[in-house]
């Protein structure tokens, strides 16, 4: 309620003065406001978008003024928006600050309950308000015919004028005539929305009646969404909840309204509610758990210039990460700080970091926090840090009462619940007793920048203004670069084709861009890998030794066919302090140049570059896979994303990584992989492998890699979408004209596994495009699939991206769900979920058939089954595909590949020429092709 009234405080921007305004609660309690705002109506920071609100003068911005200036009591900041901004706020007294944050974030936890579910939570009603008010332009409490057809064309509804006349006709049924009052306005609205698909399905479970009954609600439960022990009473309780008119309810009937309701609530939702908690095993070797990580933690923006900030622990923590970096270098006065070495990045105090690892590790969950140091400091600063570890950390750093004494075994997260782990150097066991300090291998800690992109060699004296120009220019050239190299790379994720042009026929860099959510401007390179060196290799001899053994130290030189080790190398050693030494138990950091030598102890952890890990895992899957059942192991980003770009994760799950380390604050495509894994299990940071990547022989690689076995189909039915919005800065502006969506469906996961099915295009129609389409995937190995549902404009020019949402394959519910995009309110598209097993090998239908006949009607089964790229395609089809015509609005944009045949369950073996005719070698594919549209 006082915040509804609202409060006059002080904004701050780092300057002497700060700006007095007027904030306050909006009435829907759905956003912050403030007046005066030169915005006006855009001035406003929605709950949904706030990640954190913290007490104090915590900020980067309070840092700079003196202590003293304000009462800390009064201060406190608002983290909002995909980067993390902080609104910092003064306010009159401590009650002030205190209802203000503890409000925001009850609000926060009201809303955000479960993520982002219960964004929608907010009842149709509530919804409908705002709406209306945001619609009532002129504020006189009605609205005209033109309030209401501006505020259908802002809701994406492009129905036609006469319907929406006769529908506003019908509904304006009061004295004022040629108005909606709201009431009226919420009548035309359900006369509006009122979903064909779902009466369909209401008419279909009660007999072609308006409504279902607890009876006919039962079975529609237990037939269509598989759900078990579903009792009468229960289903009594759901119309109770969900039926929004009296009468219905007080007969116990469910009408298409509440029906909609239910099906659009969290219990109609795609994703398993029981996994919005941990439901695994969580007693098992941490080495059999895939665990969140982050990459050089710390950092706000790319790695070379941008800040360091105390509050991105504080942020990754509470986001579920449980292995932070924190990089370690000796600082003025003694006291050692936290930065990218050699670079422009802001340094912090190694103190202020630990302090807030101690205080939000475990806020949102117990499992234990992996602390990766990568220590650059001097035996004296070491001493300090170990000092400040002890001192800060105390118990939590006490590993004593945990029982796991054999050393050919971890621990598992549930003994080490409310344990941070030191990942580290350890002193060699040869050492004498009371030796405080001694040499280790510096070979492991290669996550340092590249030497091309070091700025300051060790001296900051230059003039800084110098070095951030030169800084500049070489971030730019940098991504130039490696936007040239993706185009070369033969490493690359994706299948390149040649269309007749000569030209590369892959998806444009903007629509890499767009797809991942993030506008083609911020030149992320999602998930191309940057082969380290690429480039280089054509510059002086000089540069060339270098360049072999660039990304990993020295490590480059035992590269295929490299026998000079050992002669050239000399081994790179660094001093260690006793007691740092001490702090690591389970986590000791290792150098590993051989994957298929035995372990020692399992207590090890050993990281390799995303460039090094991909070599290993291209010669030696199965013996990388065998390595990491027993100890850990970490990737980290290739020194070149100095934009801070991300790579797939998904290639080195397969291999059974367990801590596969991504920057955080890069959102888009990777990270969204990254959070439907580790949403399947309470988002608790921790998810256990499957069985067979943890015991036995598997090769993650194969055509069939578990033979033998039953594999999954999964059959989605594409039914409906619901208030799509436009495009996030379409190219041409607020465009104007309605959308033509399409559905994409990719599944990502082992390489035989990953494929994209698109939908048809409809056209014009945002708000209730209806595509009743079905796409059918043939899974191996469902434990370690995602499924990714993308919603596209098609383009005369392409397409734009309108949402996504990603979620473990095991996550997903059977029957008739609802997914939600992520991070758009109320757009939802609507599909049928079956998942059976199946037998017998599935077929490549090859040729001229399998090309052009695009199948029978929507919704035949066998028609749209997941076409992937064989790995040598055969002359007939390059030339296929090679005059494949660009979509037409009628046909699926883009399809590639060749729709499979199940037949039946059993194997008929009637296509055995076929089989023959292509040779079915392990795929290099890692990812579903990137090819789209015209040109493929």
């Amino acid at each position: 309620g006082a915040m509804q009234e609202g409060m006059q405080m002080v904004k701050l921007r780092g300057g002497s003065k700060g700006l007095v305004r007027f904030y306050y609660l909006d009435e829907h309690r759905s956003c912050i406001r403030w007046r005066p705002s030169r915005k006006n109506e855009k001035a406003k920071i929605s709950i949904d978008s706030i990640q954190e609100v913290s007490e104090g003068r915590q900020s980067e911005v309070f840092q700079r003024y003196p202590d003293g200036s304000f009462d800390p009591n009064c201060c406190f900041s608002i983290y909002h928006g995909s980067h993390h901004e902080s609104l910092d706020l003064v306010s009159t007294s401590s009650e002030v600050a205190r209802t203000w944050v503890t409000g925001l974030r009850y609000l926060m936890a009201g809303i955000s309950d479960e993520d982002s579910l219960a964004r929608r939570q907010r009842t149709r009603d509530q919804w409908l308000k705002q709406t209306f008010d945001e619609a009532d332009k002129n504020g006189d409490g009605s609205l005209s015919i033109g309030e209401v057809l501006q505020l259908l064309h802002k809701l994406n509804v492009n129905l036609p004028r006469q319907r929406v006349k006769q529908m506003f006709r019908e509904a304006d049924t009061d004295d004022h005539q040629g108005t909606l009052g709201f009431e009226e306005f919420c009548a035309f609205y359900k006369m509006m929305s009122t979903r064909r698909d779902l009466y369909l399905l209401m008419l279909t479970y009660s007999n072609h009646k308006d409504h279902l009954d607890a009876a006919s609600l039962q079975r529609f439960l237990q037939v269509e969404q598989k759900m078990t022990g579903v009792t009468l009473e229960s289903c009594q309780d759901i119309i109770e909840q969900f039926e929004p008119c009296p009468e219905n309810k007080s007969k116990g009937l469910l009408g298409i309204d509440g029906f909609t309701n239910y099906t659009r609530s969290p219990a109609g939702d795609i994703f398993n509610p029981d996994h919005h908690h941990v439901h695994q095993d969580m007693t098992q070797p941490l080495s059999h758990y895939f665990i969140t990580s982050s990459h050089n933690t710390y950092l706000v923006g790319d790695q070379l210039m941008s800040q360091s900030r105390v509050d991105m622990y504080a942020w990754v923590l509470q986001a579920g990460c449980r292995c932070v970096e924190v990089d370690c270098w000796d600082g003025p006065d003694g006291e050692p700080i936290v930065h990218h070495g050699y670079t422009l990045t802001s340094k912090i105090l190694f103190k202020d970091v630990i302090e807030t690892i101690n205080k939000y590790a475990f806020i949102k969950n117990e499992y234990p926090v992996i602390l990766s140091i990568e220590n650059h400091c001097s035996v004296l600063q070491q001493k300090k840090m170990a000092q400040y570890l002890t001192d800060i950390l105390g118990d939590k750093l006490d590993l004593s009462s945990v029982s796991s004494e054999d050393a050919t075994m971890l621990p598992s997260p549930q003994m080490l619940k409310g344990k941070i782990l030191v990942k580290g150097k350890k002193l060699p066991a040869n050492i004498s007793e009371d030796a405080e300090e001694g040499e280790v291998s510096d070979e492991d800690s290669a996550d340092e920048i590249d030497d091309d992109c070091k700025l300051l060699n060790g001296d900051a004296s230059t003039n800084r203004k110098r070095v951030e120009n030169i800084a500049k220019r070489k971030l730019d050239s940098l991504i130039k670069e490696s936007k040239i190299r993706d185009c070369e790379d033969p490493n690359d994720f994706s299948v390149s084709t040649l269309s007749p042009s000569g030209k590369l026929g892959r998806k444009s860099k903007a629509e890499e861009d767009v797809e991942s959510g993030e506008d083609a401007g911020a030149s992320r390179r999602n998930g191309r890998l940057v082969v380290g060196s690429f480039s280089r290799r054509k510059k002086k001899g000089s540069k060339l030794k270098k360049a072999a053994s660039m990304e990993e130290g020295d490590e480059g030189q035992d590269s295929p066919g490299g026998q000079s080790r050992g002669t050239t190398r000399q081994k790179k050693t660094m001093k260690l302090s006793r007691a740092l030494s001490d702090l690591v138990k389970y986590t000791k950091s290792v150098a590993t140049h051989d994957i298929e030598m035995e372990a020692v102890s399992s207590w090890q952890v050993s990281s390799f570059s995303e460039t090094k890990a991909h070599q290993i895992l291209q010669q030696k899957p199965a013996q990388y896979l065998r390595f990491n059942q027993h100890q850990l192991s970490r990737i980290y980003p290739s020194s070149y994303r100095v934009d801070s770009s991300n790579y797939n994760p998904q290639p080195f799950w397969n291999a059974g990584c367990q801590m596969v380390a991504l920057n955080y604050q890069s959102e888009g495509r990777m990270l969204q992989l990254n959070r439907a894994k580790f949403s399947a299990n309470g988002g608790c940071g921790y998810v256990l492998k499957p069985e067979c990547m943890c015991q036995g022989v598997f090769n993650p690689n194969s055509e069939d890699p578990l033979p033998g076995q039953l594999k999954k189909q999964l059959v989605l039915r594409i039914i409906s979408g619901q208030q799509l919005p436009k495009p996030r800065d379409s190219m041409l502006g607020d465009r104007g004209e309605i959308i033509d969506p399409f559905v994409e469906v990719e599944i990502i996961g082992l390489p035989v596994d990953c494929s994209r099915e698109q939908t048809r295009v409809v056209d014009d129609n945002g708000f209730n495009p209806t595509w009743e389409e079905t796409l059918v995937f043939t899974v191996h190995m469902p434990e370690i699939a995602l499924v990714r549902f993308l919603v596209w404009d098609h383009d005369p020019i392409g397409r734009d991206f309108i949402g996504q949402r990603t979620l473990a394959f095991s996550s997903m519910m059977p029957g008739y769900r609802h997914v939600y995009l992520e991070g758009i309110e109320e757009a939802s598209i609507f599909v049928h979920v079956a998942v059976s097993d199946i037998s017998g090998k599935v077929k490549q239908a090859l040729g001229l058939k399998g090309l052009f006949l695009r199948g029978p009607k929507p919704g035949s089964l066998d028609s749209h089954a997941a076409g992937r790229p064989l790995a040598r395609p055969s002359v007939s089809q390059r030339l296929l595909r090679r005059t494949a015509s660009a979509p037409t609005k009628s046909q699926k944009p883009g399809r590639k590949g060749f729709p499979e045949l199940v037949l039946g369950t059993q194997d008929t073996g009637s296509q055995g020429v076929a089989d023959d005719m292509v040779p079915l070698s392990p795929r290099p594919a890692l990812e579903a092709p990137a090819q789209e549209g015209p040109g493929s």
